[in-house]
C-alpha cells in the first residue's frame, strides 16, 4: 500500500472517530450519571437514548425540557423526534430551494455542479428506476410523494447518526404514519384507475361467487398487511442498528476495561456506524420502492398486461 493511501485511510478513520467520540462520551456520561451501580443500567440507558421523550438531553452540558401540549384530550406535545423531523423537513426545503436556484441560473456553459448535480442523480434514480419501472404510465403524478418520502426518511435516518441527534424513523408512530400515507394514496389511485365497480371486483380476486366468502376476507387482510410491512420494516431496521451500537459501547463501561474499549467497543462501533450510514440510504430506498410497487400493483390494468404479454410473445 502506498504511503499516500495509508495517510488517506488514517485521515478517514480519524474523521469517523471524531464523529463517534461525542456519542461515546454521551453514553458514558449517561452511565455514570445514572449512579454507582452500572451493571444493571445499560438496558435502561439504551432505551432512554432510543425512545422518544419531552426532554432533550445534551450530556454533559445539560438538557432542554420541550413544551407539553394537550388539546381536546389529544397529546400533541413537542418531543425530540418532532424536533428532528422539523429539522429534516427544513433541510429538505433548503437543499431543494438551493438546487432550484442553481437550475434557474443554469446556462449551456454553466451546468450545475456539486450538490445540485448529486440531487439530480438521486431524483433521476427515483424517477426512472423506482417510480417509472414500478408504476408505469402515469407515474409522474406520484413522483412528488415518492421523492418527498425518500428524502424525508433519508434525512431522518442520517440525523439519528449525528451526535446528540435522534432517529424519528425508530419511532413506530412515525413509520406507521408514513405507511398510512402510502396506503391512502394506493387505495385512492386504485379507485381512480378501476372505478368503484372494478375496485370491489378486485376484492373477489376474479374467483367464482361461491369462493367469495373466503377470498374477500383474504384480500381485505392483504390490503392492510402492506402498510404493516412498511411500518415494521423501517422501524425495526433503524432501531436495531442503534441498539447494537450502544450495546457495543457499553461493553467497555460494564467491564471497566480500557483494553476492551480500544480493542472491541470502538472498532466494532465504528464498523456498525458506517454500516448504519449505508442502511439509512437502503431503508429510505426500500420504503420508497415498496410504496411505488404497491401503487403500481393497485393501478395496473389486466388488459394492459395482456397486451404487453402479447407484444412480448410476438
Amino acid at each position: 500500500m502506498k504511503p499516500v493511501t495509508v495517510v488517506k485511510e488514517a485521515r478517514a478513520f480519524l474523521k469517523v472517530l471524531v464523529l463517534t467520540l461525542p456519542i461515546l462520551l454521551s453514553a458514558g456520561n449517561t452511565m455514570f450519571a445514572a449512579g454507582g451501580e452500572h451493571s444493571d443500567k445499560p438496558g435502561d440507558v439504551i432505551m432512554h437514548h432510543i425512545l422518544d421523550s419531552n426532554v432533550y438531553a445534551f450530556e454533559p452540558f445539560g438538557e432542554v425540557h420541550l413544551p407539553k401540549i394537550v388539546v381536546g384530550g389529544f397529546d400533541i406535545s413537542i418531543t425530540k423526534h418532532v424536533v428532528i423531523m422539523w429539522i429534516a423537513a427544513a433541510i429538505v426545503l433548503l437543499v431543494f430551494a438551493s438546487v432550484g436556484g442553481a437550475y434557474r441560473k443554469m446556462t449551456a456553459k454553466n451546468a450545475p455542479k456539486g450538490l445540485a448535480n448529486a440531487m439530480e442523480a438521486l431524483v433521476d434514480f427515483i424517477r426512472l428506476d423506482v417510480a417509472k419501472s414500478n408504476i408505469g404510465p402515469g407515474f409522474e403524478k406520484f413522483l412528488p410523494y415518492l421523492l418527498t418520502v425518500f428524502f424525508f426518511i433519508l434525512l431522518c435516518n442520517l440525523l439519528g447518526l449525528v451526535p446528540y441527534g435522534a432517529t424519528p424513523t425508530g419511532n413506530i408512530n412515525v413509520t406507521l404514519t408514513l405507511a398510512v400515507f402510502t396506503f391512502f394514496i394506493t387505495q385512492t389511485a386504485a379507485l381512480k384507475a378501476h372505478g368503484v365497480k372494478g375496485y370491489l371486483a378486485h376484492l373477489t380476486a376474479g374467483t367464482h361467487w361461491s369462493l367469495w366468502i373466503i377470498m374477500i376476507p383474504i384480500e381485505i387482510i392483504g390490503l392492510f398487511t402492506k402498510p404493516f410491512a412498511l411500518t415494521v420494516r423501517l422501524f425495526a431496521n433503524m432501531t436495531a442498528g442503534h441498539i447494537v451500537i450502544l450495546s457495543l459501547i457499553f461493553i467497555s463501561f460494564i467491564l471497566k476495561s480500557y483494553i476492551v474499549a480500544v480493542a472491541v467497543s470502538v472498532p466494532f462501533s465504528i464498523f456498525i456506524y458506517l454500516l448504519e450510514i449505508f442502511v439509512s440510504f437502503l431503508q429510505a430506498f426500500i420504503f420508497t420502492m415498496l410504496s411505488a410497487l404497491f401503487i403500481g400493483l393497485a393501478t395496473v390494468h389486466e388488459g394492459h398486461d395482456e397486451h404487453e404479454a402479447g407484444v412480448a410473445h410476438h
